[in-house]
């Protein structure tokens, strides 16, 4: 494999010696190295903002905890941050927008397409930064790009902050739809331009995040967000054939039991709450999966191995790359992260 990345080639479909294994959140707070880089810039933002400590951070979960790929350091909410919304981040309360979008002269107000996408400059230089390093490595590690799918972009648009209920943004979505899918529209098209951005920047692998997939009911799920990461995979399969795309939704089991799921990409991130083999079973035959162990077993390694062997066990003869079934969390061990990357290696390699 030494000419090729295992990353890239498992997103492809293509045969591996290993199932290879990253983690959604691996550059983050359970990282003491982490918090002294961010401790340094100072607050999140600070850290998004500046490309030598963003690459830094990224690079860490590689030799620290041995996963099979890198991914970029960012954000979701930088989008919207810089489509002119009002972004900060409160400690002990996390991300608000102090001028949520109530109405269609609030949206007229941001600034759309290549523009916004165009400001994002310190997201490309830390690609292109991290893309010397990687290459400078004989590992060749696959760096992963990623952008929040427009659904859950607008949830923090329209709600402010996040949210439980998500009762602001459905209460659009019932009564005023015309209004929510211009909004849709609009963080569509800046989405667009920031994916393409990135691969041209050095990316090897693009992820959409579709974190509050489940505030949606199955019924409308297609119409107000999947639709839309479609067609962003669309625009970016139009361009670049051979840049594997992920589609992540979180909680979606009844989306994907009714055989819903559609779309040019190449790799379906199963959460944790979707059953693997019914995952296999409705849309193995088309995508790679990605996932999908509870981030919760990583506090015990004996909940770890008994896990990894049986999605092991169930992808068998599957396409498939190890994750999480959603991020890592703050107060895991190092020491279990490891284990488990260990772990989903030594199960998935190949005789």
């Amino acid at each position: 494999m030494s000419n090729s990345k295992i990353f890239v080639d498992a997103c492809l479909g293509k045969e591996t010696p290993y199932t290879p294994v990253w983690m959604m959140r691996q550059a983050g707070r359970y990282l003491p190295e982490y918090k002294a880089v961010r401790a340094e810039a100072g607050n999140f933002l600070n850290l998004c903002h500046d490309p030598k400590k963003a690459a830094e951070v990224t690079l860490q979960p590689l030799d620290i905890v041995g996963v099979d790929a890198a991914i970029l350091f960012s954000d979701i909410l930088v989008i919207p941050d810089e489509m002119g919304m009002d972004l900060e981040f409160i400690k002990g309360f996390g991300p608000k927008f102090n001028d949520p979008i109530e109405s269609q002269e609030d949206l007229d107000r941001l600034i759309g397409g290549e523009e916004a996408a165009s400001k994002l400059t310190y997201v490309y230089e830390t690609i292109k930064l991290l893309r010397t390093q990687l290459d400078e490595r004989d590992d060749n590690i696959a760096l992963i790009g990623f952008c929040g799918a427009p659904w859950t972009l607008a949830t923090y648009m329209i709600e402010g902050q996040g949210t439980k209920t998500y009762n602001i943004c459905k209460k659009m979505m019932y009564s005023n739809p015309e209004l929510l899918h211009n909004i849709l529209h609009e963080v569509t098209q800046v989405v667009k331009y920031y994916m393409e951005k990135q691969i041209e920047s050095g990316i090897d692998v693009v992820q959409i995040f579709d974190s509050w997939a489940a505030a949606i009911e199955p019924g409308m799920y297609d119409e107000f967000s999947w639709k839309y990461m479609v067609e962003i995979a669309d625009y970016l399969k139009s361009k670049y054939p051979n840049t594997p795309i992920i589609m992540f939704p979180k909680g979606i089991p009844a989306f994907i039991e009714q055989g819903k799921v559609y779309g040019n990409f190449d790799v379906f991130g199963v959460d944790w709450g979707t059953p693997m083999a019914l995952a296999k079973e409705k849309l193995g035959d088309k995508y790679v999966l990605q996932g999908n162990m509870e981030p919760c077993r990583l506090y015990s390694k004996e909940a770890t191995t008994e896990c990894v062997e049986s999605i092991a066990k169930t992808m068998k003869d599957g396409r498939h790359i190890f994750n999480l079934g959603h991020g890592i969390l703050p107060d895991v061990p190092v020491e279990n992260a490891i284990h488990f990357v260990k772990e989903c290696q030594r199960a998935s390699k190949r005789d």
